[in-house]
């Protein structure tokens, strides 16, 4: 049953932290937050690891279903936007976010949830 609630966006995050996403940073070098929920899309950020082996389709995939059967404030999605920082490559940018400095987004990706939703 999907019920629409009241948008905490701090409060959902909180709540993703302690319940997947400690998990998916420990085990498999994946983060991920909640950057706002606008208009039926979840907008969402995502940092890759060097454990993380996934590409980014997969990655944006994995992650959008994720966030929208998990959270059931979110369960009425129509899709996702990904923004994907990635820092497997880049010893800099590793450095940068460890010091909570905001770096350039690697890419984005945007995640449908319906088939044929648009024709």
């Amino acid at each position: 049953m999907c019920i629409a609630l009241d948008m905490d966006i701090q409060k959902i995050n909180k709540r993703h932290y302690i319940a997947t996403d400690m998990f998916y940073r420990i085990s498999l070098g994946l983060s991920s937050k909640l950057l706002k929920y606008d208009n039926g899309i979840i907008y969402l950020e995502v940092t890759l690891s060097k454990k993380w082996t996934k590409n980014y389709n997969a990655t944006a995939a994995e992650l959008a279903y994720s966030w929208k059967s998990s959270h059931p404030e979110l369960c009425k999605a129509l899709g996702c936007k990904v923004f994907i920082v990635d820092l497997r490559e880049d010893t800099n940018k590793q450095f940068l976010q460890d010091s909570g400095i905001n770096t350039q987004y690697d890419a984005y990706k945007g995640v449908m949830f319906r088939k044929n939703y648009m024709n």
